[in-house]
């Protein structure tokens, strides 16, 4: 810990933010939340931070027990970095931050990152319109491949195909998020080619249905 800076504040807020109150800290663990990724997956999910910086807080968040990593096995043989046990503990911090963050305006300019946009799904899913609904339904975005599975009023998402899914939806970024927040027609997008449908297409079509638009506050 003699590396990272610190509040010299015995409250648990406090001792959270010295691990976590760096730039961009918290953004990696937010895309680490849905699984591993390389160094060269983080920084296209976070294009704005500088590798040199991102090494860094890689390290902080290493010594402070949040994330580890290591060496997948041949033939890939490449370096993923994942959350601890503890680091996982985070996610409903960072949901609840979302919650709270996606109500402020103005709203910045630029997409989000595919695992943004997933969380985005998580924090406005709508557990009352899911009703009785229960499904697995594979999101292609940008080749992506993302499980949906929705029980029990509850949405859960992980990285990768879904086993046996009822639906797929290939669509790209802008197109699910417009779509899942009202701000485009799903006809329309399918006849511009920005969006399929496979297997249940009418279950498919109600995935778009089950998200609200944060309420603005200043």
């Amino acid at each position: 810990m003699t590396s990272l800076r610190s509040y010299g504040d015995p409250c648990g807020v406090a001792r959270a933010l010295d691990r976590l109150g760096e730039r961009w800290a918290l953004l990696i663990v937010r895309e680490l939340l849905l699984g591993p990724k390389r160094f060269t997956d983080l920084k296209v999910g976070l294009p704005n931070a500088s590798p040199n910086v991102l090494s860094q807080r890689l390290r902080e968040l290493e010594e402070s027990g949040v994330l580890q990593w290591r060496k997948l096995p041949p033939p890939s043989g490449a370096t993923v970095y994942e959350l601890t046990p503890w680091g996982r503990e985070l996610e409903s911090v960072v949901l609840a931050l979302a919650r709270w963050g996606s109500q402020a305006l103005p709203l910045p300019r630029g997409e989000l990152s595919i695992d943004a946009l997933m969380l985005a799904l998580k924090t406005t899913f709508d557990p009352q319109a899911a009703a009785n609904l229960g499904a697995r339904i594979e999101l292609r975005v940008d080749d992506e491949p993302y499980c949906a599975a929705i029980a029990r009023k509850k949405l859960a998402i992980s990285r990768g195909p879904c086993a046996e899914p009822d639906a797929v939806i290939t669509t790209d970024r802008a197109s699910l998020r417009q779509l899942a927040f009202g701000l485009r027609e799903l006809a329309p997008a399918r006849r511009a080619g920005d969006l399929e449908l496979a297997g249940d297409e009418a279950l498919g079509a109600r995935f778009f249905t089950l998200f609200r638009r944060p309420t603005p506050r200043r």
